[in-house]
């Protein structure tokens, strides 16, 4: 097999950031892109025609989610991801754990529920399937940590450390299969823990946490293994172009440094999410317990103003 980046990129200049964001666009990618915005796009109209509002910093959240797909997807940066394993490893990091988190902030699965018409009484539509979607035993499967967890960890080790890898990469089709895995995983791995949309598991605050720390240990340890490794370990980038002038053992170990680091990133992002999803909750269970307060308060008053007001009577 010819790992030297699959004939492809033999000619391809030293990589700079600056042409690594030229316009190269993945047509499947591309249009899921283009798709996701157009979908959620309609969502906000539509709520806003029926005067219903919708936070703008979700809209903004899931932008920012679509932009880093295209990013690392439909720009030269894909390109140079086929033959230099560190690119490579820092479209797997964006497109698995920075995307699904910007993502699902965004809150797409609410907006769908609250933009769809419900088909009547009697009958289904596309929102009582999705209704159905979200409290079926496929997805309390799917979204529970027992599935979840071990899912991100065997994405990174039963991948990279097998020739399913090397296999993957021997097309186009396969690459592009891989991706998706990547962002699936990041997605069914982060909704639970983000407790954003509505979904089969709810944990409470500190089980996310205790949820999210569970897989990021195994994560910094493939980036550890990969900056150890003495020799080149995937074969897909054995072989880089000369015009490159990379040695592959140290683009290795780049990514492993990419990778350990990464881990550290979705980290915070997702704890400041979930701190300020507390202090709102707790926030709002504060004003419900003062509202009880002052009816409870209100009720005894009038309860008292009564007994004084027979007592009056019994002394006229």
């Amino acid at each position: 097999m010819d790992h030297s980046g699959h004939g492809m990129m033999m000619d391809m200049p030293p990589f700079t950031l600056g042409r690594g964001l030229e316009f190269s666009g993945d047509p499947f990618f591309m249009i899921g892109c283009l798709l996701g915005l157009a979908l959620y796009g309609w969502g906000v109209v539509r709520l806003r025609m029926r005067g219903d509002a919708w936070p703008v910093g979700r809209t903004v959240a899931f932008a920012l989610g679509v932009l880093s797909v295209w990013l690392v997807m439909c720009t030269k940066l894909n390109d140079y991801g086929m033959v230099m394993f560190s690119v490579h490893m820092v479209q797997h990091m964006v497109i698995s754990m920075l995307s699904p988190i910007l993502l699902l902030l965004g809150a797409p699965v609410t907006l769908t529920l609250r933009a769809l018409p419900t088909a009547g009484r009697g009958r289904k539509g596309p929102r009582e399937w999705l209704v159905a979607l979200l409290h079926s035993r496929y997805m309390r499967i799917i979204t529970h940590p027992a599935f979840t967890i071990p899912l991100f960890i065997a994405s990174l080790y039963a991948l990279y450390f097998t020739p399913l890898f090397d296999f993957l990469m021997e097309s186009k089709t396969g690459h592009i299969a891989m991706m998706v895995h990547f962002l699936a995983v990041g997605l069914v791995f982060f909704w639970p823990i983000m407790g954003v949309d509505p979904g089969p598991h709810r944990p409470g605050y500190v089980m996310r946490m205790l949820e999210l720390f569970a897989g990021m240990p195994f994560h910094a340890f493939f980036g550890i293994a990969l900056m150890m490794g003495s020799e080149p370990m995937i074969g897909t980038y054995m072989h880089p172009p000369a015009s490159l002038g990379i040695d592959p053992l140290e683009d290795q170990q780049a990514g492993g440094g990419i990778a350990w680091a990464f881990s550290e990133i979705p980290s915070v992002v997702v704890l400041l999410a979930l701190a300020y999803q507390w202090y709102r909750s707790e926030q709002r269970q504060s004003r419900r317990s003062d509202r009880a307060a002052d009816r409870n308060g209100d009720k005894e008053l009038a309860e008292y103003n009564a007994y004084l007001a027979s007592l009056q009577a019994r002394g006229r």
